[in-house]
């Protein structure tokens, strides 16, 4: 019965310690780039969107198709890296857990 309160508390312990990290996500920023810097955005760790900044040199109304796909390929890049983010925080709270490999936790 021991063992069960200790699990129970433990459970308690890493759901209080994953609400904290899911506010912590809503406040840390990544910036992606694309077209060698020319294209970046901004956004929350969780994915929202904060910002995106376009070289004026991209403003040519014959090339809006490059500049669009430039803006989808930094939005791709913040997102991968909010992903490693969020990634890398979950293994620093998870770590020495008895997790089965490859089981992730929903953030």
């Amino acid at each position: 019965m021991r063992d069960l309160m200790g699990i129970m508390k433990q459970a308690q312990a890493m759901q209080e310690k994953m609400s904290s990290l899911q506010g912590e996500l809503d406040h840390v920023e990544v910036t992606g780039a694309s077209g060698g810097g020319s294209v970046s955005v901004v956004m929350t760790a969780k994915g929202q969107l904060k910002g995106v900044t376009l070289d004026p040199s991209l403003m040519v109304p014959d090339e809006r198709e490059i500049l669009e796909d430039l803006i989808v390929a930094a939005v791709n890049d913040a997102r991968g890296k909010a992903e490693a983010l969020a990634q890398e925080k979950m293994a620093e709270l998870t770590k020495g857990l008895p997790l089965p490999p490859g089981m992730k936790l929903p953030f």
